[in-house]
């Protein structure tokens, strides 16, 4: 018999394998500071593109104020126990309440956090007879909610609607022979990664041949896209084609928790079936009351949109301009595709950090194929035209010295942390 610890040792994985020379640096990296689009790294200021404070209301003065005054009026425990036993408050009900009018639902349900709670909605919504159709580059919280899924599922390639519904055909055929189960179609408003939106409006169009439902996870999208910021069905002109509308509040509402909105009669099945709430303390009070406050802002004052957006395009034009590929986005997320291998990308990565002044995210295999780097920029509203002017300066130059060959090293850089 093994030893179950022993495995684990042997084999990191193919992340935690480069820990002893990345954390503090190219892994967990420390930002200090105020959260803004200047942070400081291991003592020095940067440019930070790593943020999802889209709307830039993680420091907003009305934000700040009343997440102190809710923390001195209730502190962290308020209200004690999980909402179904004790932990129920007329906030937590007026949250939800103005998610749902925002979304134009019926309801919604709030959630501790986005990831355990659309893992936690699949689970209480799909029985083992039911079927699920999902976009392939579906988020990892949804990749997790499949896992726990004991029926059929069926993957469609990225935004291909063409083969959503090859697949939908083969859900079809199976519910019919189990003569028994549903569907849910399950992709994203904004995929995180790339930046394109989900093909909402071509999948709800095929609602007219298909008998599913549709739950969309638009945690890049709610408070950026649509007229109102209502998200990726708003500006696609879909909503009412959604019957599952999830988002999380740490991305434009720069906080903690998310929610689920639609039919008030399914709202209620989620509200009474959802372990990950059921079995878990209430949303505490400060994060309600402030979570109510940023959705006021997004509402009123869509001025901090239109400057996100201003931002969001003019460096994405810049790198256009300047021959970089930044794919197919339609969001303000801004990828940089580029050729290298992971040891190239870290080398990258400590120039643009330690003579650049840049911060931004890096992604290279496992998670992307070997031989490719993506960056991820996430412009914000409190970003600057001189942010913008000296990132795209970094970024030229720093292509050239890759195209030269100049970050062609053996190994990982040893830049972890020490401790005394």
């Amino acid at each position: 018999m093994g030893d179950i610890f022993e495995r684990l040792v042997k084999n990191y994985g193919p992340l935690g394998q480069h820990r002893e020379r990345a954390h503090g640096y190219f892994a967990f990296p420390k930002l200090d500071g105020e959260i803004s689009n200047r942070m400081n790294f291991r003592g020095k200021e940067m440019i930070v593109w790593s943020l999802n404070n889209y709307l830039g209301l993680a420091n907003h003065p009305d934000v700040r104020k009343a997440d102190a005054d809710a923390s001195a009026q209730y502190g962290l425990a308020t209200p004690m126990g999980a909402r179904m036993m004790s932990g129920n408050s007329d906030y937590h009900e007026q949250l939800e309440a103005e998610l749902a009018a925002f979304e134009e639902k019926e309801d919604a349900i709030l959630m501790n956090y986005g990831y355990q709670g659309i893992m936690s909605t699949i689970d209480a919504i799909c029985g083992r007879h039911d079927v699920i159709v999902y976009d392939a580059e579906a988020h990892a919280c949804i990749i997790d909610g499949l896992r726990l899924h004991p029926g059929h599922r069926y993957v469609f390639k990225h935004n291909d609607v063409e083969d959503c519904e090859k697949q939908l055909e083969r859900a079809t055929a199976l519910i019919e022979k189990q003569n028994t189960g549903g569907i849910l179609v399950i992709t994203e408003g904004v995929f995180g990664m790339a930046g394109d939106q989900g093909k909402l409006k071509e999948i709800v169009e095929l609602k007219a041949k298909f008998d599913f439902r549709l739950l969309v996870d638009d945690a890049h999208g709610f408070g950026t896209l649509g007229e109102r910021g209502a998200g990726a069905g708003e500006a696609q002109g879909c909503q009412d084609g959604i019957d599952l509308y999830f988002s999380t509040f740490a991305k434009s509402m720069a906080s903690i928790g998310a929610f689920m909105a639609g039919p008030k009669v399914i709202i209620d099945y989620i509200r009474y079936n959802i372990r990950s709430q059921i079995f878990a303390k209430s949303l505490p009070m400060p994060f309600v009351i402030g979570n109510l406050k940023r959705l006021e802002l997004l509402r009123t004052k869509p001025e901090l949109k239109n400057t996100l957006w201003k931002n969001a395009l003019k460096l994405q034009q810049g790198l256009k301009e300047r021959g970089f590929d930044i794919g197919k986005t339609d969001s303000v997320v801004t990828p940089v595709y580029m050729k290298g291998g992971v040891e190239e990308a870290t080398a990258m990565v400590m120039d643009l950090r330690e003579n650049y002044r840049i911060f931004c995210s890096i992604v290279v295999y496992p998670v992307i194929p070997k031989g490719h780097i993506i960056y991820r920029l996430i412009p914000t509203a409190v970003h600057t035209d001189k942010d913008i002017e000296e990132t795209l300066k970094a970024f030229s130059e720093t292509k050239e010295k890759l195209v030269a060959g100049n970050y062609k090293v053996s190994m990982i850089p040893d830049m972890a942390e020490k401790k005394a």
